[in-house]
C-alpha cells in the first residue's frame, strides 16, 4: 500500500470490517453494502493467514460466496486459525459452506439446486433468540444461489432457518459469534438482508455507523499534510472525477504546494478545458499549469488510423508534456517530491494487490505503466485507493466539487480521438464536439425530466453511502460517434454528401454489461434534427441499439 493510504486507514478506521473474498460475483458488494451502512470495510484474498488477519485488526469479518464447491479439488480454503481468533464472523453461501466444514461439520448436494427468491422460515426458537434475524419475519423471502449445502452443522451450532429445499439455510454459534446464511442477505432480492447486516454490525458486533464524508475528509487532509510536511506534489489532471477529487482533496491539505497540470490535448468535449481551469483556478487555491497542447498532438496524429496507435500516442505524448512542467517547475526552484493520482479500490482489487504491502509506494522510471524518464521518481499518493467510484463521487460533492464535473459521465482517457473513426482531423473534431453537446444537452434534460417524475432532483437516483449520494442515471452514458463514411443527403433543393452521426445511449451500473438505452422516439427525433440543423458537415443520424456484449460501450 502507498503510506498515505496506510495512514489514511489507521486514522479513519478503528472499526473496520474485512471481507474475505472467495472469488464470488457479489464480493464488492458486500462491502458497499457495509459502507453503506457508514462502516469502513475491505476486501482480502481467501488465501489470507491468520497473522495477516491479526495485522489487520478487523472488528468484524464476513466470508463471501464463491462459485465452486468446497470438495473440489482445487476450491478455495481458509485458514482455520480466522476462527480462533476471538473476531465476529459472518458467512454467506460458499462462506457459510467453508465455516461448516473448517469446524468439523459436513456439505453435501441438494437433490436440486435453489436458485432465486425462495421462501426462508425461521426455526421456531431462532425467531425469538436469534440476534442476527432479531426484528425480522419468521417467514421471509431470501435469495438463494447454490447447489451444495451444509449437511450437518459443527458441534456448538444451531440451525436457525430452513427453506424447502435447504434444511440448513442459516447456522449460528451464538458463543463464538459464528454466524452464517445459504443465501445472499447482500443483495436488493433478500428484502430483509440489509436488516440481517446492521443486526450483524451493531448488534453482535456493537460497532457504530460513524465513517461519515466529514470525518473521511478531516481524517485525510490530516494524513496528506502529515505525509507531504513542505514538500511539492504534482497532478496530472484530467478534469475525469477521480483526479478532480484527488486535486480537490490536496487543495484543501496543501494548497499551492500542489501544482495541478492539464495538459490540453484537443481533444475533449466542448467547454470541458474552460470548465476545468475555472474550478481549479477560482474555487480552489492550487498552481494550476494549463499546457496548450493541441497543435503537437495534431501533428502526431496527422493520418493515424488505428486506435491503439492513437491511445499509444496519446498516453507517451501526455507524459511528455507533464515532465516537463516536472523539469521547469525544478529548474525554478521548487522540485517535486510526490506524485498524486486517482487510483480507486476497484482498480487495486482487479490488480490482485490486496495485501499488505502489495503495491509499492514509489513509481519508478521502469513502472511497466507508465513510461518514466530515465533517472525521474516520484513518492506516491493514493488517496482514493480505498474509495467505491460512488464513494468518490460522494467525497467530491462534499469538497465542493460542481456537479458537472462530480457526476461527469465515463471518458476514455484517449478522449474524442477513439471516437472519431479513422484520422483525427481539426474538422472532424469540431464536427464531433458540436453533435456530442446536442446529445449530451438533450439527454441531460431527458434524465431530468425522468427524475422529476420519480422526485427526485437532477437526474439522479440517490441513496444513503457513506453520508453521500451514489448516483444512477436514467441513462448512465451517452455520446456521440463520427464514423469513416459519407452519405448522401437532400438538404432544401440541394444534394448533400455528409457525416452521419452515430449515437450511442446505454444503460449500465458497472460498464461490465450495459443494454442500449430505450428513449422515445420524440427524443432520438429532436436529437436528430438539432444535429442535421446545427451541425455544419452532417446529414444523418443514426441510433447504435447493440448491446455489451456483443458490442462493447465504446466504438474503439
Amino acid at each position: 500500500m502507498s503510506e498515505f493510504s496506510d495512514m489514511a486507514k489507521t486514522q479513519t478506521t478503528d472499526q473496520k470490517v474485512v471481507v474475505v473474498d472467495f472469488g464470488a460475483q457479489y464480493g464488492q458488494l458486500i462491502a458497499r453494502r457495509v459502507r453503506d451502512l457508514q462502516v469502513y470495510s475491505e476486501i482480502v484474498p481467501c488465501d489470507i493467514t491468520a497473522d495477516e488477519m491479526r495485522k489487520l485488526s478487523p472488528s468484524a469479518i464476513i466470508l463471501s460466496g464463491g462459485p465452486a464447491s468446497v470438495y473440489a479439488q482445487d476450491a478455495p480454503t481458509l485458514d482455520p486459525a480466522i476462527f480462533e481468533l476471538g473476531i465476529p464472523v459472518l458467512g454467506f453461501c460458499y462462506g457459510q459452506q467453508i465455516m461448516a466444514v473448517t469446524l468439523g461439520g459436513s456439505v453435501g448436494h441438494t437433490e436440486k439446486g435453489e436458485y432465486g427468491p425462495a421462501p426462508l422460515t425461521l426455526d421456531e426458537e431462532a425467531g425469538v433468540t436469534s440476534p442476527l434475524f432479531a426484528n425480522t419475519p419468521n417467514e421471509q423471502t431470501v435469495w438463494m444461489s447454490h447447489r451444495d449445502a451444509v449437511a450437518q452443522v459443527p458441534d456448538g451450532f444451531a440451525v436457525t432457518a430452513s427453506t424447502d429445499v435447504c434444511p440448513v439455510a442459516a447456522m449460528e454459534c451464538t458463543e463464538k459469534k459464528l454466524f452464517a446464511t445459504q443465501f445472499h442477505p447482500e443483495v436488493r432480492h433478500t428484502p430483509y438482508g440489509n436488516d440481517l447486516l446492521k443486526n450483524f454490525l451493531f448488534g453482535i458486533c456493537d460497532l457504530e455507523a460513524s465513517w461519515t464524508m466529514d470525518g473521511i475528509i478531516e481524517d485525510a487532509v490530516a494524513a496528506i499534510r502529515e505525509q507531504v510536511g513542505d514538500a511539492r506534489v504534482i497532478l496530472g489532471l484530467s478534469g475525469g472525477v477521480d483526479s478532480s477529487v484527488v486535486a480537490a482533496l490536496c487543495a484543501r491539505a496543501i494548497g499551492k504546494q500542489l501544482t495541478c497540470v492539464f495538459v490540453n490535448h484537443g481533444l475533449l468535449r466542448k467547454g470541458e478545458p474552460e470548465e476545468v481551469e475555472a474550478v481549479f483556478t477560482k474555487q480552489f487555491d492550487v498552481d494550476f499549469v494549463h499546457v496548450h497542447a493541441e497543435d503537437r498532438y495534431a501533428a502526431l496524429l496527422a493520418d493515424v488510423t488505428d486506435p491503439e496507435q492513437k491511445r499509444s500516442i496519446i498516453g507517451s505524448q501526455f507524459w511528455k508534456e507533464f515532465f516537463a512542467v516536472a523539469e521547469e517547475l525544478a529548474e525554478d526552484g521548487r522540485p517535486v517530491k510526490y506524485l498524486a493520482q486517482g487510483t480507486i479500490y476497484p482498480d487495486i482489487i482487479e490488480s490482485g494487490a490486496r495485501k499488505t504491502g502489495g503495491k509499492a509506494s514509489t513509481i519508478k522510471s521502469h513502472h511497466n505503466l507508465i513510461p518514466f524518464p530515465d533517472g525521474v521518481s516520484f513518492d506516491l499518493i493514493e488517496p482514493l485507493d480505498h474509495f467505491f467510484k460512488d464513494e468518490v463521487r460522494a467525497l467530491g460533492s462534499a469538497l465542493g466539487l460542481p456537479d458537472y464535473i462530480v457526476n461527469r459521465q465515463p471518458f476514455p482517457g484517449p478522449g474524442l480521438a477513439i471516437r472519431i473513426i479513422g484520422t483525427v482531423t481539426r474538422d472532424k473534431l469540431e464536427i464531433l464536439k458540436n453533435a456530442d453537446a446536442i446529445v449530451r444537452e438533450e439527454l441531460d434534460a431527458y434524465n431530468a425530466e425522468i427524475a422529476a417524475q420519480s422526485g427526485v432532483s437532477n437526474g439522479e437516483v440517490v441513496r444513503t453511502c457513506a453520508g453521500g449520494p451514489e448516483i444512477e442515471r436514467s441513462v448512465w452514458q451517452y455520446f456521440a460517434v463520427l464514423p469513416d463514411i459519407k452519405s448522401v443527403g437532400v438538404m432544401g433543393d440541394e444534394r448533400t454528401y455528409g457525416y452521419p452521426i452515430i449515437l450511442r445511449a446505454v444503460e449500465s451500473s458497472d460498464a461490465m454489461t450495459a443494454d442500449w438505452a430505450k428513449l422515445p422516439y420524440e427524443v432520438l427525433a429532436r436529437i436528430s434534427s438539432r444535429i442535421v440543423a446545427e451541425v455544419p458537415g452532417v446529414n444523418r443520424v443514426a441510433y447504435d441499439i447493440t448491446s455489451k456484449p456483443p458490442a462493447t460501450i465504446e466504438w474503439e
